[in-house]
Formats: C-alpha cells, structure tokens, sequence
C-alpha cells in the first residue's frame, strides 16, 4: 500500500471545506473520499460531488454490510466512508483525504494507524460565530448547538498529528500544503513510491 491517508476534521465553521477545495486544487495528486450522508442537499450541492445523499433506511442497510471504514452521526445526520473505495484507492498508489469529525477519525485509526491527522481551529470562537452566522444557512438554533458541539469537538485536537489554525485561509492552506508534501517524503514512503530507484541507487 503506497498511497498516504490524511484525514481532516475541524468543528463547523472553522473552514475546513474551503480548505480542503483549495488543497485538492494545489495538489492534484490527493483524492477527495466522497462520504455517504443523510442530510438534505444545501443549495448548490451534487449528489456525488459534495455528498452521496441517500435515505436512512438505505445509510442503514450499508451500516448492516459493513460497508463503511466509519460513520458517526452528527447534528442529527449519519455521515459515512466507504471502506471499499478507501482500500482500492490506497491500494493503488493514490494519495487520499477524508474530510471528516473527530468520531470518524477515531474509528479510521483503528483500521489505518498510518493515516495522517490534521485538525482545523478557529482563531477564536468570536469568529468562528460571525463565520456561522455569515453562511446565511442555518436557523439560530442550528447556529447554537453547533458552537456548543464545536467546544466539544474542540477538546480532541490531541489525538492529531497536526493542528493548524485557520486565521489567515493562505497561511493555512500554506500549512496544509506543506503537511501533505512532507508527507510524502517521509523514508518508507519514498522507498514505495520510487522502488526502482532506490534498486538503482542503493
């Protein structure tokens, strides 16, 4: 298994998926897992683009089969990986991210102890509260149990490998960037990735 895992979780609103968007497109070489998730569509989003959306009783069958390297339910929602697709990707020599929360990261560890963790915070949580407000997509009850979740989800940033925080978006896409290509640096994986000239070489 050549390709690196990296899994990136923040709380709501930290910023996590515009800098994922702007990573993927710096760095074609990393392969965004779509997730399954039983929440409604947000305006502007693809089934298979941003979410597989499906129904509950369909998230269930699949939960039944083990199909999914992970899934947590949040903010009333189920959310999930598809283990087959992670595995074959891997498997393959692609690099791959998981945009995912802090439950999820968790359960993928059990199976990848390898995979790379990055956590997203806020500069504070005066501004992670003008950014919720600011989507213009949630109700003002939405908005508050999403910053009571975001304290909570907050308290995990330990179990990561790397913390970045999200004040400046360049300076931390910078960031980003640089965790994913040191990465891919790293000893044992230069040895997969360029096996032959290694042979050569040494």
């Amino acid at each position: 298994m050549s390709g690196r895992l990296y899994v990136v979780a923040a709380p709501s609103g930290a910023g996590k998926t515009t800098l994922v968007r702007l990573l993927l497109e710096r760095e074609p070489g990393v392969h965004l897992s779509v997730s399954y998730t039983t929440r409604s569509p947000r305006p502007g989003e693809l089934n298979g683009r941003e979410y597989h959306f499906v129904d509950v009783a369909t998230f269930r069958a699949m939960m039944a089969r083990a199909d999914f390297l992970e899934w947590a339910e949040v903010h009333g929602n189920f959310y999930g990986t598809s283990r087959n697709w992670i595995a074959g990707q891997l498997a393959d020599g692609h690099d791959v991210l998981l945009e995912i929360d802090w439950q999820g990261a968790q359960q993928v560890r059990g199976a990848f102890p390898d995979a790379i963790g990055i956590f997203i915070l806020p500069p504070s949580m005066e501004e992670l509260t003008r950014r919720l407000n600011g989507r213009g997509t949630d109700s003002v009850d939405v908005i508050e149990r999403r910053l009571a979740a975001a304290q909570a989800e907050m308290r995990h940033v330990g179990e990561f490998d790397y913390v970045i925080i999200n004040d400046s978006l360049e300076q931390a896409l910078d960031d980003l960037s640089a965790v994913v290509r040191a990465s891919r640096l790293t000893l044992d994986g230069q040895r997969v990735r360029h096996a032959a000239l290694f042979a050569r070489l040494i």
